[in-house]
């Protein structure tokens, strides 16, 4: 019998390696999309990914016959700690062979390290954190994934499951037809609240990112600051943030919405460069430059997602907060409608997340994908 073993990476050739483990897994699955290496080579980077200011991280690679079978990250993020006080630590980056001695084998490494630093459960998969991808993919395998959305294959639910760890919080994605954008019914809504005065819509202004993005961040670090799991964003992160977006989002695509004055809510909708890197393997030369520029120049797509959406918190229970999002919403869908895109994503949602399912729903946008993820003791 073959001996499986796990080793940790240990600089940038072994990072590379990490990064090539999912090809051979997807080699006959038609709805991957190979991520881009020099991206995630920066996103595994302790120098420029400032996650790593407030969180540590070790990448495995686990080996069988002489080859990459599988990779897992096991990290702990300071700032998570702070806030919740509950000694959890997180796994991510997930892919394997169907093996079970191989799941066993990288979970094993992921906890073992997890536990050696005080950590008493371990929760994911977050890659790294929250705020990046989450969640491993149950259902919605027939698509492929939009943007910083992950993808996977029908037997790891089962494999992780088997390793004794259980569901802790679905996170849905929900798709949007787009083609005729908000029903006349909630524009009516829409209109006859802006027409009560004292709340206006503005499209973000690239000249004034860094200030735009704050805002953004504002708004959003006070929207969710009581849903599970949440982390609110460092200065360092949306400073990264703002500089990954700049060329990507089209400026009447992100929408913020005012009331006397303050801001109040937003909405970002980005196109989904998913549909672009098909093919390119994960690497830009010696053509995907031009792929990637052509695009970038366009800047259209046939899909979207919104990765990020939020209302300050003081309005969310009303009338005028369910308004202020459909406002944003609106803005958006529209723009990107007289661009060519036919479809949006809403992600990520929680599931118990009541009152934007609620408003998602109402606007005809159905669950296509869930994310599930899941938690064990130590």
């Amino acid at each position: 019998m073959a001996q499986i073993t796990v080793r940790p990476v240990q600089g940038n050739k072994d990072k590379v390696t990490f990064l090539k483990v999912p090809f051979a897994l997807y080699a006959g699955d038609k709805n991957w999309v190979a991520p881009l290496f020099f991206e995630r080579m920066e996103h595994l980077s302790e120098k420029k990914n400032p996650y790593f200011q407030h969180a540590k991280a070790q990448l495995f690679i686990a080996e069988k016959d002489g080859k990459q079978v599988g990779r897992i990250s096991a990290q702990i993020d300071d700032l998570h700690l702070a806030r919740y006080n509950d000694a959890s630590g997180q796994f991510g980056f997930l892919e394997s062979v169907d093996d079970p001695e191989v799941f066993a084998a990288l979970f094993k490494a992921a906890e073992g390290w997890l536990r050696e630093r005080g950590m008493k459960t371990v929760r994911g998969p977050f890659s790294f954190s929250i705020n990046d991808e989450s969640g491993l993919l149950i259902d919605g395998f027939d698509t492929i994934p939009n943007l910083m959305m992950g993808h996977g294959t029908p037997y790891y639910g089962s494999r992780v499951e088997a390793l004794g760890y259980k569901k802790v919080k679905d996170l849905y994605a929900y798709e949007f037809d787009n083609r005729q954008g908000l029903s006349p019914p909630l524009r009516k809504m829409v209109k006859r609240m802006m027409a009560s005065g004292g709340i206006t819509v503005r499209p973000l202004n690239k000249k004034k990112m860094d200030e735009d993005i704050s805002t953004m961040m504002s708004i959003f670090n006070d929207a969710w600051t009581d849903n599970w799991n949440f982390v609110p964003f460092t200065a360092a992160e949306v400073k990264a943030m703002g500089n990954n977006f700049k060329m990507l989002l089209d400026e009447k695509a992100v929408n913020f919405a005012y009331v006397k004055g303050e801001p109040a809510a937003f909405c970002v909708a980005a196109p989904n460069i998913n549909e672009w890197f098909q093919g390119l393997n994960g690497r830009l030369l010696p053509f995907g430059w031009a792929t990637l520029a052509y695009h970038l120049l366009r800047g259209r797509s046939k899909s979207v997602r919104v990765p990020l959406m939020g209302v300050l918190k003081k309005y969310q229970d009303g009338p005028v907060g369910a308004g202020l999002a459909l406002a944003v919403i609106q803005a958006s869908s529209d723009h990107v409608i007289s661009r060519g895109v036919t479809h949006g994503e809403f992600s990520w949602i929680l599931e118990d997340n009541a009152r934007v399912r609620h408003i998602l729903e109402s606007m005809g946008s159905r669950i296509y994908k869930t994310y599930r993820v899941y938690e064990k003791r130590l």
